[in-house]
C-alpha cells in the first residue's frame, strides 16, 4: 500500500526530535510548524556555488517535455511540489548532499541517453532505490560486516548493540523517502545502504559520491544491504527489549542465494 504523509499540520512535533529527522535540525525552520516554505525560501538555503535551483512543478513546467532528470542536467531545474512532504525532504537531501545528487542525476541522463525514458536498466533501478531510501554506511569491523550478511538481525543490533553507540558503524541517511516515512512515530523504517570501509581523511558522502560518479556502485540493485534502521539503538521505542529483536517484522531472513559485495 502506498505511504500517505500525514498533513503537515498533523505531525508530532516529537518526531523532529527522534531520528532519523533529529539529523537534519538545521532546517527546523523548513520542516516545522503549519506553513509550508516557499520554493524561495529553499533557494535562499543553497550553498555558495550551487548551480541547480528549485522551481515549482506546474502543468507549464511540464508541457516542456523533458524528464525530470534532463531538466536538472540541462537547465539546472529541480522540479518541485509545493505543500508536498517527499518533494521538500528531497530539496533538503540537495541542500545538504549536492554533490552527490549530482552524481546521481549524471548517471540517470546517461542512462536515459542510452535505454531512452520509458526504460529502465538495473542500474537506474539501482540508482532509483538508493536516491529514495539510501543510507551510507561506514564499517570498522569487519565481523559487523559478516552478522549484517547473515541477516543475524539479533546478533548485529543486539548483541553487538553497543557498535552502533561507539563509532564501529556510522551511518548517514540519504533517502528522502525514509525522511518522510518518519513523519509517522513508530514506524518501522528499513533502508537500502551502500557499506564503506572505515577510515580515511574524506568524508563519507563525498566517497560516496565519487564512487557513483565512477560507477563503482548501483550497477544493480542487487548490490544494496537492506538496513532494518528500526534496530539502531534510539530509533524505535521498542528496541531496547531483546524480543524486539527476536521478532520485529523488519527484521526479514536472508534468501537462498542472496550475497551482497564487500565493503567499498
Amino acid at each position: 500500500m502506498r505511504y500517505v504523509a500525514p498533513a503537515r499540520d498533523a505531525v508530532d512535533p516529537a518526531v523532529f526530535g527522534q531520528p532519523p529527522l533529529a539529523a537534519w535540525r538545521e532546517y527546523a525552520d523548513l520542516l516545522e510548524g503549519t506553513a509550508w516554505p516557499a520554493i524561495d525560501a529553499l533557494n535562499a538555503c543553497r550553498a555558495v556555488g550551487m548551480r541547480e535551483h528549485f522551481v515549482a512543478q506546474t502543468h507549464e513546467l511540464l508541457a516542456d517535455g523533458l524528464h525530470y532528470e534532463q531538466r536538472i542536467a540541462e537547465r539546472d531545474e529541480i522540479a518541485t511540489r509545493e505543500n508536498n512532504w517527499h518533494d521538500l525532504f528531497n530539496a533538503l537531501v540537495w541542500l545538504r548532499y549536492p554533490s552527490l545528487k549530482r552524481a546521481l542525476n549524471a548517471r540517470q541522463v546517461a542512462g536515459i541517453a542510452s535505454m531512452g525514458p520509458k526504460r529502465r536498466s538495473r542500474a537506474q533501478y539501482a540508482l532509483t532505490h538508493f536516491d529514495e531510501a539510501g543510507v551510507i554506511v561506514a564499517v570498522r569491523d569487519p565481523a559487523l560486516l559478516a552478522l549484517w550478511d547473515a541477516h543475524d538481525w539479533h546478533g548485529l543490533f543486539w548483541r553487538r548493540r553497543q557498535a552502533w553507540l561507539d563509532g564501529s558503524i556510522q551511518l548517514e541517511l540519504f533517502g528522502h523517502a525514509l525522511l518522510e516515512l518518519a513523519l509517522s512515530p513508530g514506524r518501522l523504517l528499513v533502508g537500502k545502504a551502500l557499506v564503506f570501509r572505515s577510515g580515511g581523511d574524506v568524508d563519507l558522502s563525498v566517497r560516496c559520491a565519487a564512487a557513483v560518479g565512477a560507477e563503482r556502485v548501483l550497477l544493480d540493485p542487487l548490490e544494496l544491504r537492506p538496513l532494518p534502521l528500526s534496530g539502531i539503538p534510539g530509533w524505535h521505542p521498542d528496541n531496547a527489549d531483546e524480543a524486539f529483536h527476536h521478532h520485529a517484522a523488519c527484521y526479514q531472513p536472508r534468501r537462498a542465494g542472496r550475497a551482497y559485495p564487500p565493503a567499498a
